[in-house]
């Protein structure tokens, strides 16, 4: 069974940078999809970036374009999310979501994703 397991979050002060980590245990990536999501108190899951299997189809929320670098590394199963230009608005439970059957689309729609990790807080103070 494949189970993630995001690295973990932490506080950080607006403009800051913060690097997440999610790493797949039980099984292999590489032909996964693999997204990250957010969850803001009261809020619902909000999709960040996803990255495909050939990590050629690369998206972004319209929130975090141009601050939030995806990245993986299949020998590693591991995927990244470098997070710079932070902001308080970034605060949430962080969570990686992992695929095989669907793409990654501009949709960053959590019903494409079958495994999840417990996922890890990350606070932007002001």
């Amino acid at each position: 069974q494949l189970q993630l397991v995001e690295s973990r979050g932490g506080l950080v002060q607006s403009g800051g940078s913060l690097r997440l980590s999610c790493v797949a245990t039980g099984g292999s990536l590489e032909l996964f999809q693999v997204g990250w999501f957010r969850q803001a108190p009261g809020k619902g899951r909000e999709g960040v970036s996803c990255i495909g299997s050939a990590a050629v189809a690369i998206h972004y929320g319209d929130s975090v374009k141009n601050r939030f670098t995806i990245s993986r590394n299949k020998n590693n199963n591991t995927i990244w999310l470098q997070m710079d230009s932070l902001k308080p608005e970034d605060t949430g439970v962080y969570y990686c979501a992992a695929d095989q059957n669907r793409h990654c689309t501009a949709n960053l729609s959590p019903d494409d994703y079958r495994y999840w990790g417990q996922g890890t807080q990350v606070t932007v103070s002001s």
